[in-house]
């Protein structure tokens, strides 16, 4: 299973994605010595990127075609994620969708079932750069301060 897009530091991390459908996203990651922090428990970074990926694919599981964009996250830790070899778990859902946007959480389980850490986080549903005229999807493109969303 693919994630529908390359994401190269997604591929660097070394997620597997196990789930994608119906709102729903299970991604697995096993953390390599270089993902861990001086106490040798997974890097909170690594963590965030994986709550964050794990929404972002909870969200695009009801239209694929789509890609989103982060616009809001927050993150809890509970406790350390283990750093020992082990295999981790996000299991994210798409809480309520409107026309642009997607409201989702996840959480993050060791290979005991333990909660690590719990993120909610808001996305944008874009068009995939590419697939469109030039100039249409450019994310550089100045913001209106007035939004139509």
């Amino acid at each position: 299973m693919n994630f529908g897009a390359e994401i190269p530091f997604v591929n660097h991390l070394g997620f597997v994605l196990e789930l994608f459908e119906g709102g729903a996203s299970v991604i697995g990651y096993t953390p390599r010595p270089e993902h861990l922090n001086s106490f040798a428990v997974a890097h909170g970074g690594a963590i965030m990127t994986l709550l964050d990926v794990t929404m972002a694919v909870a969200a695009r599981s009801v239209q694929k075609d789509m890609g989103v964009v982060t616009i809001e996250m927050k993150t809890s830790f509970m406790q350390p994620a283990p750093g020992d070899g082990s295999k981790l778990t996000g299991k994210g859902r798409l809480l309520h969708r409107s026309a642009t946007l997607a409201f989702t959480e996840a959480t993050l389980y060791d290979v005991q079932g333990h909660t690590c850490a719990h993120a909610t986080g808001t996305f944008k549903y874009v068009r995939r750069l590419g697939r469109e005229p030039a100039g249409t999807n450019d994310p550089h493109a100045p913001v209106s301060p007035i939004s139509t969303d």
